[in-house]
């Protein structure tokens, strides 16, 4: 069978990463650009499209399926970038259109997290799976759901935010403005808060992590403390495992899933992390869905998921 092939756009704050993708799921060449040096969105679009022209010629690859973009605030319907607080152009960008003036192929938009559930269907663990949802544990948490082989958009393509689905009532307040939302407990940052707070809780303790600063902790930190046998530190994970296994059983109860796979920083804490949840995650679970659900890491390279995620996207495409 040819190979062909495509590119994955991963669009963060700071820095832009573009990857040409052979169909088969390996990234055969990579640029990048730093995202917070453009103020003006035309002209950042004109370079990584100069970037991918570049790849191709490099590559002597004549043409492309078509290019995925995993964009904060993407939305799949309208092609768009809409009010991304992390980039210094604002307002509503039509990037899809914008791409499409410069290489006229298939552009698909939407953002990391939908990008990251795809990449696993296409080219990680969830290869043959119908149902499953993907959580991207991060500075916050983003989340992916697949039902019967499709993304779940929703009626605004903002569907799928559990990150944001409330654990806590008027517990930590969020970045998006409420409180107790499961990404102020769970996320990278959640960890980190959670640590500061037994601490605070335990004065006494005078552990590997109370010889860093509020400023420089970091949920790495924690767990690296917990690997080396921390007893606080190992508490973290326990309450995060504990909690994030609520979250997922009451996820399950309205899409299903045949699995749930979880990606990011805090998930290579292991079994520190998994152990907990899976405990947590049974215990809660609805009886109707026990031994029919399993949780696992991405199975996706994680120095190239998100460009995978993102060249995957052109499977799933909607043109507009």
């Amino acid at each position: 069978m040819e190979k062909t092939y495509s590119i994955g756009i991963d669009i963060g704050g700071t820095n832009t990463d573009i990857g040409l993708v052979r169909s088969d799921g390996v990234c055969i060449a990579k640029s990048n650009l730093a995202t917070n040096e453009y103020d003006i969105a035309e002209a950042y679009v004109a370079e990584i499209c100069h970037r991918i022209n570049m790849l191709m010629q490099q590559q002597h690859i004549a043409a492309i399926e078509g290019i995925g973009i995993a964009a904060p605030t993407g939305n799949y319907y309208t092609g768009c970038i809409e009010n991304a607080s992390n980039l210094n152009f604002k307002g509503i960008i039509p990037l899809q259109d914008m791409v499409r003036k410069h290489i006229d192929v298939p552009v698909t938009i939407s953002n990391d997290a939908n990008a990251a559930a795809y990449g696993e269907l296409v080219y990680g663990g969830a290869k043959g799976l119908k149902h499953f949802i993907m959580l991207t544990l991060g500075t916050g948490i983003g989340s992916g759901i697949i039902v019967e082989g499709k993304l779940v958009h929703g009626a605004t393509g903002g569907a799928g935010e559990l990150g944001h689905a409330i654990l806590i009532p008027e517990g930590r307040s969020c970045g998006c403005g409420r409180k107790g939302c499961l990404e102020t407990y769970c996320s990278a940052t959640g960890i980190k808060r959670t640590a500061l707070e037994m601490m605070r809780d335990e004065p006494s303790y005078k552990g590997a992590l109370s010889q860093v600063s509020e400023n420089e902790l970091t949920s790495k930190m924690v767990s690296d403390a917990a690997q080396e046998g921390d007893p606080l530190a190992i508490a973290v994970f326990e309450k995060t495992g504990y909690l994030l296994g609520i979250a997922l059983a009451n996820a399950v109860t309205f899409s299903g899933p045949e699995a749930i796979f979880l990606m990011g920083g805090p998930v290579k804490a292991g079994e520190l992390l998994m152990k907990p949840l899976r405990k947590s995650f049974a215990h809660h679970l609805l009886y109707t869905f026990e031994n029919s659900v399993t949780i696992k890491a991405s199975e996706l390279p994680g120095n190239e998921a998100a460009i995978l995620g993102a060249a995957a996207l052109t499977k799933s495409r909607v043109t507009i």
